[in-house]
């Protein structure tokens, strides 16, 4: 009796484990190398912004936003989506279509494909409870400057370890 009892227990507390604390996740795909190759293996702080609906793709409790470079993760499609956070609310967005499309934050410069540009070119400021979300590997990411900011909300999660 007391078996079954540390065993049913131990299985509702890794469930409540991987759905709100953290969870370990292979990484598909080189949108974020070098910093976090394609099949590595890396851990989620589900709660550094809040506490995660399960098995939802919002947040139930929000008491912090991703910071300037943070690893997030969030949901895209029904996918998790691992990128850097490049931008946060407030933060001024300039764009250049001189000799090639290039959107620059801060210091940091990126390039866009001519859709790319023609679609965000309007934005000239991170709108309040967003962030602009961009693969490190800039040509191979489908990222913010393809679908949009992301809502501080929608961020489920903090990487923490690759």
């Amino acid at each position: 009796m007391k078996l079954r009892f540390f065993l049913i227990s131990g299985i509702c507390i890794g469930i409540a484990v991987k759905l709100f604390v953290i969870d370990i996740v292979k990484v598909a795909g080189t949108s974020m190398e070098p910093a976090i190759k394609d099949n590595s293996i890396i851990c989620i702080n589900k709660l550094a912004y809040g506490i995660p609906k399960p098995l939802g793709s919002s947040l139930l409790f929000q008491w912090k936003e991703p910071a300037l470079g943070d690893i997030i993760v969030y949901m895209y499609k029904g996918k998790p989506v691992i990128k850097r956070c490049a931008a946060c609310a407030g933060e001024v967005l300039e764009f250049s279509s001189d000799s090639e499309y290039s959107l620059s934050v801060g210091e940091k410069t990126y390039p866009l494909t001519e859709k790319q540009y023609q679609r965000i070119k309007f934005d000239t400021v991170v709108p309040e409870k967003t962030v602009l979300a961009l693969g490190d590997n800039s040509f191979y990411s489908v990222d913010s400057r393809d679908y949009g900011f992301i809502p501080t909300e929608n961020v489920l999660g903090k990487v923490i370890g690759r």
